[in-house]
């Protein structure tokens, strides 16, 4: 189950996030967080 969340970040990061959206594979910014998120965990668990 998905839960909607809100987030602030910079509007140069943003802009960047776009932008690669835009050239990639992600669907959309909340794809994109998502991804990134479950990297950022993974890569903490495995230290």
């Amino acid at each position: 189950m998905k839960i909607k969340v809100s987030i602030s970040m910079e509007e140069s990061t943003l802009k960047e996030v776009q932008e690669h959206i835009a050239e990639s594979i992600f669907r959309s910014q909340s794809h994109f967080i998502e991804s990134a998120t479950k990297k950022y965990l993974k890569e903490v668990k495995n230290g």
